[in-house]
């Protein structure tokens, strides 16, 4: 039997365990963390094949310098000599174009779509629940820019064969009667879904040890062995992993790792808030939703709403800017005049770090200077929606299988 080190175990790195193991290999994860509370647990939950643009498009670099003078703006790249945050900031502003956008779009559509679907199979197989809901999502939107923008990204939604349904503010509202909405209109894309990421990782974590899935908690790697083309192990202070295959997923951390190998991996930690609220059950959100200008995601999952957002691109630290939770909190009335938010209290705050690569594409596949290492990282604000898709792609290349889909959008060493 086969033997993978999966090192990192949010959400892609249980994936790509639990599909590994169900071909028939040995799986052991190492974490640097307890698994209690990465990336994975915060999200809004969404699984959404309507996001096909990547994060460098057009206009993203005239609009984030714009933002970069407002501390409540939904995007900020904290300025530093960094050598790190330069060299991504300059392939971001060599990917930022049409062509790169539409390059793109199918291979988002193609893996989302995949995951989508994988996520209804992995429910039936493994009868957990998580709380999925194939919902949609609503994009909302008040100015008359907005309008424009997302009525256009709905025809080339439509175009690229996904469900996606403009809506007047009287439609809209009849969707969720008890609230109120202040807007210009709606987007639906029925293609969309979204669950409780908190209960999906809990049970996963738990149904995958069950299945005989070693877990190495607080396991941070420190040196990583090659020799002939192959990674032979990987140590943690007296700790050794030896396997046949290896696979890095450790989101945001992901650059630290690949460096032990040798290998770069460009992308850069872009950090997000996200905060919940009681439902009032007389104004009860059933959709979640999308503030377009905000940039603010808003999901009811659990009795509650999560409210998420901002996008902080910097080095990993742990300080809670109280400057961008005040900017979500202050943006939801705007759309929902019912919602008025307190800020949360700093404890109540949930932070995690998005790993965003400088075109927004995730690195999935096998490395070109290691046959036996494939990479599962890169995917920012998408990788809870990626997670079954990327675990299924990275059990395909390991079995040099044909792959469920075109992985070459996602090649790891692109940039080299």
């Amino acid at each position: 039997m086969s033997k993978a080190i999966i090192i990192g175990g949010g959400v892609i790195g249980l994936f790509s365990a639990y599909y590994l193991h169900k071909s028939g290999w040995e799986v052991e994860i190492v974490d640097q963390g307890d698994l209690s509370d990465n990336c994975s647990y915060g999200n809004a939950g969404m699984i959404t094949p309507s996001h096909f643009v990547p994060l460098a498009a057009p206009g993203m670099v005239e609009q984030g310098i714009r933002w970069m003078f407002n501390s409540k703006s939904p995007f900020y790249v904290r300025p530093s000599l960094n050598s790190e945050l330069i060299g991504w900031g300059l392939k971001f502003l060599k990917s930022a174009t049409k062509k790169h956008v539409d390059r793109s779009a199918g291979a988002l559509r193609d893996i989302s779509i995949l995951s989508k679907d994988l996520y209804h199979e992995f429910e039936r197989d493994t009868k957990l629940e998580f709380g999925m809901e194939d919902k949609g999502i609503l994009m909302l939107f008040k100015t008359p820019k907005m309008v424009e923008e997302e009525k256009h990204l709905a025809e080339e939604a439509t175009n690229l064969g996904l469900d996606a349904q403009y809506l007047s503010p009287e439609e809209c509202s009849k969707l969720q009667p008890g609230i109120e909405l202040d807007i210009a209109g709606a987007v639906h894309y029925h293609c969309d879904a979204h669950l409780y990421p908190n209960k999906l990782m809990k049970v996963f974590l738990k149904y995958l040890e069950n299945e005989g899935i070693k877990m190495y908690r607080n396991t941070r790697i420190d040196k990583i062995e090659h020799d002939g083309g192959k990674i032979t192990s990987i140590k943690s202070g007296d700790k050794e992993f030896k396997g046949d295959a290896y696979v890095l997923a450790t989101g945001a951390w992901s650059p630290a790792v690949a460096k032990l190998t040798g290998l770069s991996v460009p992308l850069m930690p872009g950090k997000g808030y996200s905060f919940m609220v009681p439902q009032d059950e007389s104004k009860r959100m059933t959709i979640p939703s999308i503030l377009c200008e905000a940039r603010v995601a808003v999901t009811p999952m659990n009795g509650s709403v999560r409210f998420g957002g901002t996008m902080e691109v910097g080095r990993i630290n742990s300080q809670v800017n109280m400057n961008r939770v005040r900017g979500i909190v202050e943006s939801v009335p705007k759309y929902f005049p019912d919602f008025k938010l307190a800020v949360p209290a700093e404890k109540d705050i949930w932070y995690g770090f998005r790993p965003v690569s400088p075109d927004g594409m995730p690195y999935i596949g096998l490395t070109n200077k290691y046959k036996n290492l494939a990479v599962a990282t890169g995917h920012a604000m998408i990788g809870l929606s990626l997670g079954p898709g990327t675990g299924k792609l990275i059990c395909e290349v390991l079995n040099g299988k044909v792959t469920s889909m075109n992985i070459s959008p996602f090649e790891v060493e692109r940039f080299h």
